[in-house]
């Protein structure tokens, strides 16, 4: 597994599975002719997105950022449909870091999609239950709303096989929230009207998980977003914004779906690449 340490932060990529979207999809109105040539795309125009949780050690707790697609969850349809090449092993990833399920703290969910919140559930039996029995899940309140009412578009995203069994774990907030010293959930919109992204601060340096409003190094570019996006101009000007302070002060990004960094750290120009984290396992799609 990947580890990078951040100061007094210890994170983990966990397997949470992989998936193959429509590149299209997911580069919105850029040509292909300019997308392709930062992420590798194959013949069926899919690129490779990893869905890997983060933990994230510090201070004696342990966090997750998001929790992947789960396991034996997915029809056969959905499977095809969403490119799944793997499901989640997270339990796996957890004992390989010394760890159980019930050792983790709390959950900061991104938003919740499916790719991001089917491990929070799994079947035992004929009933499903969480499957991080004593973790506190911080979502935005307008996601938690959605998530269990959603609307004629997101419906097929926000699933009550994610949500039932764990809404006695979830607590919300509006705007932001620090989970912990130099540990900070904020909200930004775009993706989904509740999407929030995850800011680690430690000794003055930060790092980003910008999340779906740039789910890989590629994403860089302010305009180019998802056509997945409910939102796509407030993508834009959240990431615009937060580009321009990240580039100027030297951040770090972190991701939880590109298949080929685990972290990236541009130079002012955000042209040069300072720093730099490959993702060991080899990606499918090259």
């Amino acid at each position: 597994m990947d580890r990078f340490e951040f100061h007094n932060m210890t994170l983990t990529w966990l397997h949470g599975g992989v998936t193959a979207l429509d590149g299209g999809a997911m580069f919105g109105v850029v040509p292909k002719a300019l997308w392709s040539r930062k992420y590798p795309v194959n013949e069926l125009n899919q690129i490779e997105l990893a869905c890997e949780p983060i933990l994230i050690q510090y201070e004696g707790k342990n966090y997750l950022i998001d929790s992947g697609v789960g396991a034996g969850k997915l029809n056969e349809k959905q499977l095809r449909n969403f490119g799944v090449s793997e499901e989640s092993t997270i339990e796996k990833s957890l004992a390989e870091a010394g760890l159980k399920p019930s050792d983790i703290d709390a959950i900061l969910m991104t938003h919740l999609h499916f790719d991001h919140a089917g491990g929070l559930t799994k079947w035992e039996g004929d009933k499903l239950v969480p499957v991080f029995p004593n973790a506190v899940i911080h979502t935005t309140q307008i996601e938690w709303d959605e998530m269990r009412n959603p609307n004629i578009r997101s419906k097929n995203t926000y699933w009550k096989e994610n949500w039932e069994p764990v809404q006695h774990l979830v607590s919300t907030y509006e705007g932001e929230l620090e989970v912990a010293p130099g540990l900070k959930l904020i909200h930004t919109g775009g993706h989904s009207e509740g999407h929030a992204i995850v800011r680690l601060e430690q000794n003055g340096e930060v790092a980003l998980h910008m999340a779906d409003i740039m789910p890989t190094h590629a994403h860089q570019n302010p305009l180019w977003v998802l056509a997945y996006d409910d939102y796509p101009m407030t993508s834009v000007f959240a990431k615009e914004k937060l580009m321009k302070e990240a580039l100027e002060n030297g951040y770090r990004f972190i991701f939880y779906h590109d298949a080929y960094y685990r972290m990236i750290q541009w130079d002012t120009t955000g042209k040069e690449v300072k720093d730099s984290l490959e993702r060991s396992k080899p990606a499918l799609i090259k």
